[in-house]
């Protein structure tokens, strides 16, 4: 997502280079370059109109920093408009002052909102609230029953009453329902339509009206670009909305409707979706978006991502493994299905600042390697893997495991190799060197990476310092609003 538009804008940067200060002359062309990039990725004209005057304005009047080239500090302006364009900060979910909150969902047919209404239920029970998931799309053939395998899936319950029953009772009973089974939060999947139709609005503004939410969540598609933004003021207008889902986002979206929902509704994005799976829903973080759109990484939710699968007590083993070189293929093997868990390769690398301009084919090969460094550890002994040390002395262990997997002994004895190395770094940072990620051994140290994954070298990204200390599925610790602009 947003590449084509980071590579644009990245154009605009260029226009500075070589410049000791930002001018009315030599702004113009960068300038240009911006107001491409956001046309280009589908943002709303009158968004563009006002973003390019914005930054003009402020990169004119914006006083030299001492050690920042023109170039940066245009950069940082950009960053920061793009931060305000899309809202500055994350609005919550409505919480009732009396149980149950009512989250009502809208949209028309195909943005996936009925994904989204389960997604949202998971990410709440994550959340330590439990839900009550309402079916009133009566029309769709399937809806229905979709709702209740996703529930089962995610051990969410479904209230539905069929397909002959009033959409307007079900909310209702829905609703008393949830207060019956003392669950504190309602989740109501409302009809979609191929296009908004009257008759669409009146049966949404009914229910709206009778079970009175505390939330009404608008599900848009972000690969509409800028007519996600229309339709959110259409809805707005009409029924009255409190924000909005972005679902879709991980697709062959050009940025658009993230950049003009906002602005042109009034309302905010509250999640995103970004894949398929039930678990991708993320909160919409602006100033996050901004970093990713500007190739500069996402740390803070790969940090969150990697809290969401660590365990506590495994963390602690791992770093007393670490200090004392006993990390072993287990260990190695448990990473890497970790990472799997997270998501796919690419969608983390992106979230590494340094990572985002790597190429489709150097990320497909690093996948390939890390299939294959998998299929060699499964073909070792328990011994074996407990104990690498036995491989690094014995060809007649390593022959027998390139038979096994399929590959040559040379690439067994490579891994052992690389493995090794990287034991011996990860030994080092944890005796004072860079502080390596519980689960994610520094970066250099990550599956495939650390010269197993090619092209990739086996230094850490820049300005990536990993995460040292707790957080859990049990033992969450906060993590600390991102201050400032990357390493400017």
């Amino acid at each position: 997502m947003f590449d084509a538009l980071a590579e644009r804008l990245e154009d605009a940067w260029k226009k500075l280079r070589g410049q000791d200060k930002i001018s009315q002359s030599n702004i113009q062309e960068a300038l240009k370059e911006v107001r491409r990039a956001l046309i280009s990725a589908d943002v709303n004209l009158q968004v563009v109109k006002g973003f390019v005057a914005e930054v003009e304005k402020k990169a004119l009047g914006a006083e030299v920093i001492s050690g920042v080239n023109p170039g940066q500090q245009f950069i940082k302006i950009v960053y920061d408009e793009l931060v305000k364009v899309m809202g500055e900060s994350n609005i919550p979910l409505a919480k009732a002052s009396t149980p149950p909150t009512v989250i009502l969902m809208a949209g028309l047919q195909g943005t996936g909102k009925t994904t989204a209404t389960a997604k949202l239920a998971l990410f709440l029970r994550k959340e330590k609230r439990t839900c009550l998931m309402v079916a009133t799309d009566v029309y769709r053939p399937a809806a229905i029953d979709q709702l209740i395998t996703l529930g089962q899936q995610i051990e969410v319950p479904v209230f539905e009453m069929g397909t002959d029953a009033d959409p307007v009772e079900i909310a209702r009973l829905g609703v008393e329902k949830a207060k019956e089974l003392g669950v504190d939060t309602v989740i109501i999947d409302t009809a979609g339509r191929l296009q908004i139709d009257q008759d669409m609005m009146g049966e949404l503004a009914r229910i709206k009206a009778t079970v009175k939410p505390d939330d009404t969540l608008l599900v848009v598609d972000a690969m509409t670009g800028q007519e996600a933004a229309t339709l959110t003021h259409t809805f707005h207008e009409q029924i009255g909305i409190t924000g909005a889902i972005l679902t879709k986002l991980d697709g062959d979206t050009r940025g658009g409707a993230a950049l003009s929902v906002r602005q042109v509704s009034g309302q905010p994005i509250k999640f995103v979706g970004v894949g398929e799976k039930v678990e991708a829903l993320q909160p919409f973080y602006p100033e996050r978006m901004a970093s990713r759109i500007l190739n500069m990484g996402d740390v803070l939710t790969l940090v969150e991502k990697a809290q969401e699968e660590l365990d506590l007590s495994d963390v602690e083993k791992m770093q007393s493994k670490i200090l004392q070189a006993q990390f072993d293929f287990n260990d190695f093997l448990k990473q890497m299905r970790l990472l799997k868990n997270m998501g796919s390769l690419g969608g983390l690398l992106k979230l590494i600042p340094g990572m985002g301009k790597l190429s489709g084919s150097d990320i497909a090969k690093g996948e390939t390697e890390l299939k294959r460094t998998e299929s060699m550890i499964n073909s070792m002994t328990k011994e074996e893997r407990a104990n690498p040390d036995l491989l690094a002395s014995s060809p007649g262990r390593r022959r027998r495991i390139a038979k096994g997997s399929g590959h040559s002994e040379s690439d067994v004895s490579n891994l052992i190799k690389n493995f090794t190395r990287m034991r011996a770094m990860m030994k080092q940072m944890g005796q004072g060197g860079m502080p390596a990620m519980p689960g994610m051994p520094g970066m250099g140290g990550m599956p495939g990476m650390g010269g197993m994954m090619p092209g990739m070298g086996g230094n850490a990204a820049p300005g990536f310092r990993g995460y040292s200390g707790g957080g859990a599925k049990k033992a969450k610790k906060k993590t600390k609003k991102k201050k400032g602009f990357g390493d400017l």
